[in-house]
């Protein structure tokens, strides 16, 4: 998963005690039994510092109290604000750009030719938040092809969290979050923003090739066509093997014949998956069994 925009924290707020194993186990349930999430003891200092944060955002002062309400009836909106607070991991304009080369010169092509000859291609970027990957897409298509918004593609964007969704959707990203845009492409496909100070908003018809859902991986997936790509970049990291190994088996499922997946830098396919995809460049790969 991307990482959505944080809401910024209320300063100077002091949390009067520390997360105890009992209060971890407590959230880290939550986290597996909503999403599938698994976070052992050892990564209690990283769900500390994210949940301190929801802690702030929501005057509470401490963990002990924010578990008892967390684990509450009242707190079911709350649970899923901790897993979206949980699931934050960094995210930019054109990350890992050797991803982006493989589209431009090896995974896009074949798509277009097939486009332009009235044939259909989806993408799908699952673990979106805030848009950047999927937007990142939508623009190297518009490079490639100025005819795009004449042919039948589509990119589905998805991702649990419903407000990282929300800003993804208005397209308006501040200056520091789009540093990583080409020059050229900053030029051509954002504008400064008359609603959002500081912000600049993305073009329109690139942002239409983008639909985005709210979606659990963990849960059914609605979907009933098949992919062509599919980028599931830094999700894996958060699932422990065998919940890797039944997502990757449901993506093969998922992808046309001859698909690509794309995964996150430090991820690796599980051994239970090892003859359902064969390695197709750093950290992509194509679909077996066709």
């Amino acid at each position: 998963m991307n990482e959505p925009v944080a809401l910024k924290p209320t300063r100077h707020f002091e949390i009067e005690d520390d997360l105890t194993d009992a209060s971890f186990d407590r959230i880290a349930a939550i986290a597996y039994d909503r999403a599938g999430l698994f976070f052992p003891r050892i990564k209690k200092s990283m769900v500390k510092s994210r949940m301190a944060r929801r802690l702030r955002d929501l005057r509470m002062p401490s963990f002990e109290g924010y578990t008892r309400f967390v684990c509450s009836t009242d707190g079911e909106p709350e649970r899923h604000r901790l897993v979206g607070a949980l699931t934050t991991n960094v995210s930019n304009f054109f990350r890992e750009n050797h991803h982006f080369d493989l589209l431009r010169t090896t995974i896009l092509p074949p798509l277009l030719a097939r486009l332009a000859h009235g044939e259909k291609v989806r993408i799908w970027s699952a673990g979106c938040a805030n848009g950047q990957e999927a937007y990142s897409i939508a623009i190297l298509l518009n490079e490639m092809a100025p005819k795009i918004q004449e042919w039948d593609i589509r990119i589905l964007a998805t991702d649990i969290d419903g407000d990282v969704l929300a800003f993804a959707k208005a397209a308006i990203y501040p200056d520091h979050m789009i540093e990583t845009v080409p020059a050229a492409y900053k030029a051509k496909y954002f504008r400064e923003s008359g609603s959002v100070p500081g912000g600049f908003q993305l073009n329109g018809q690139v942002a239409q090739l983008v639909t985005f859902n709210t979606l659990n991986l963990h849960d059914p997936w609605p979907m009933k066509g098949l992919f062509d790509v599919i980028f599931c970049r830094n999700v894996l990291i958060y699932f422990d093997e065998a919940a890797q190994g039944q997502l990757l088996a449901r993506f093969h499922t998922t992808l046309t014949q001859d698909g690509w997946m794309v995964l996150g830098h430090s991820e690796r396919v599980p051994p239970s998956q090892a003859s359902a995809f064969k390695s197709a460049g750093v950290t992509a790969l194509r679909k077996s069994g066709a």
